[in-house]
């Protein structure tokens, strides 16, 4: 018959509802809100103690699949990001070969479908090839099942991106746009500062982060297209965001954990495993992000999450690939660093990793729940303390910074559609 969810905290962050509740569960859909209900026959699941609330949304997940199966899969990963609590990720198309026909997004579609974990939704290439040289058929691909545009990627030439909002914006389609200059970064291992200048290494300057993010913001105001920002690691760059925003610009932006817990002295203690892209910054800059996050300016905390293979991540620092797995840390680092900090409080958390993600990505049932709508939800303990352990990962990919690491925040269960796709232990 379904499941009946007896006496959890609900969270929910739409409706400002809160409180010790139940909640019924009937062919896949939330079918009643209240306390103290009856329903012969369902499934019981004792939530007391525990949090309820919507699945929580991801738009920045890279699954590697197809391409790169050894680092990551659809299946792999929409099980990882179930064990975090998401319920919808959105993957990046940075495949082999990239995600920029239809066909590549309804085979995204289908793995799916068949992966038993998180909804996954596509993210199409905003260039053929991924190469920054023309843009794609949106119309096709949007048609296809594409929920965003991007290539993943730093993109060069500003006449093809201002070419390519235009188009997204004819299509009703949110541009995610990875900001760094590459002229300026050249792939360097770490932040330009203290930390590079000890190791004596160059280092990628925080201003080859914010120039972007001023174009994008500016080329956003001209031609009215969504534009979201991903991954900002800055101060200032969450400044020029917030003054955009104050001048109506259609844009909007996230964060990651790793960018408002960690600062570049993370380097000096790990290694390679802290080696991100963007780079970890200074505490001003995680001051600067958390500060972003408080008063609205940063409107979603999603993972980036980056998985690769031991034998990749076992090089030198200036070797390393750049990036980490997060799906399944996501909402325990966040809770760890702000509410249980005191930042920021749990519903406006939970804000940012579920109804604001999935109104960037225009999915109109992810992110809530309510009466009538899909049973995508999370019941987690906001105050259980466990140790990272990536080798327990449901991901393929074991690169964290957060390896060993005590965070506060468990998952219990995760469910898709009214089916438990996820259960600790």
């Amino acid at each position: 018959m379904g499941y009946l969810i007896r006496r959890g905290r609900l969270v929910d962050p739409v409706s400002g509802i809160g409180g010790v509740m139940d909640i019924l569960l009937e062919n896949g859909k939330v079918a009643v809100i209240g306390s103290n209900l009856s329903a012969p026959g369902a499934q019981i699941l004792d939530a007391s103690g525990l949090t309820v609330c919507a699945g929580l949304v991801d738009l920045h997940t890279h699954l590697m699949e197809p391409g790169f199966e050894y680092r990551e899969t659809v299946a792999t990963g929409s099980r990882a990001a179930a064990a975090g609590g998401f319920t919808s990720v959105a993957c990046m198309p940075d495949t082999q070969p990239p995600i920029d026909i239809p066909g590549g997004v309804g085979y995204i579609r289908e793995l799916s479908r068949k992966a038993g974990g998180a909804r996954v939704y596509p993210v199409a290439a905003l260039s053929k090839g991924r190469n920054g040289q023309e843009p794609c058929n949106y119309e096709e691909l949007k048609d296809a099942g594409a929920v965003a545009l991007s290539d993943a990627t730093p993109i060069r030439n500003a006449n093809l991106l201002r070419d390519a909002m235009i188009l997204a914006h004819r299509q009703g389609l949110t541009v995610l746009s990875c900001c760094e200059d590459p002229d300026l970064a050249q792939n360097f291992a770490i932040n330009e500062g203290r930390v590079s200048r000890q190791l004596r290494i160059p280092g990628r300057p925080a201003i080859a982060e914010e120039l972007q993010v001023m174009r994008e913001a500016m080329l956003a105001e001209e031609t009215g297209a969504a534009v979201h920002i991903c991954r900002l690691s800055t101060a200032k760059s969450v400044a020029i965001v917030r003054r955009y925003k104050k001048k109506g610009a259609p844009i909007t932006c996230e964060t990651c954990p790793q960018y408002f817990t960690f600062t570049e002295d993370e380097i000096l203690q790990q290694g390679p495993p802290a080696r991100l892209e963007p780079p970890l910054r200074t505490p001003t800059d995680v001051e600067g992000i958390i500060e972003g996050l408080k008063d609205g300016t940063i409107d979603a905390i999603a993972t980036d999450h980056t998985p690769y293979a031991e034998a990749e991540t076992a090089r030198p620092l200036v070797q390393a690939p750049a990036g980490m797995v997060g799906l399944e840390t996501a909402l325990a680092a966040s809770l760890t660093a702000l509410y249980h900090t005191r930042e920021m409080s749990l519903s406006d958390i939970l804000r940012k990793l579920t109804i604001n993600p999935a109104n960037i990505l225009r999915l109109p049932s992810a992110g809530r729940l309510a009466i009538g709508l899909d049973a995508d939800l999370v019941i987690f303990d906001p105050e259980e303390e466990w140790s990272v352990e990536p080798q327990n990962f449901c991901s393929l990919g074991r690169n964290t910074p957060f390896s060993g690491k005590r965070l506060k925040g468990k998952v219990k269960y995760t469910l898709v559609g009214g089916e438990i796709v996820y259960q600790a232990g």
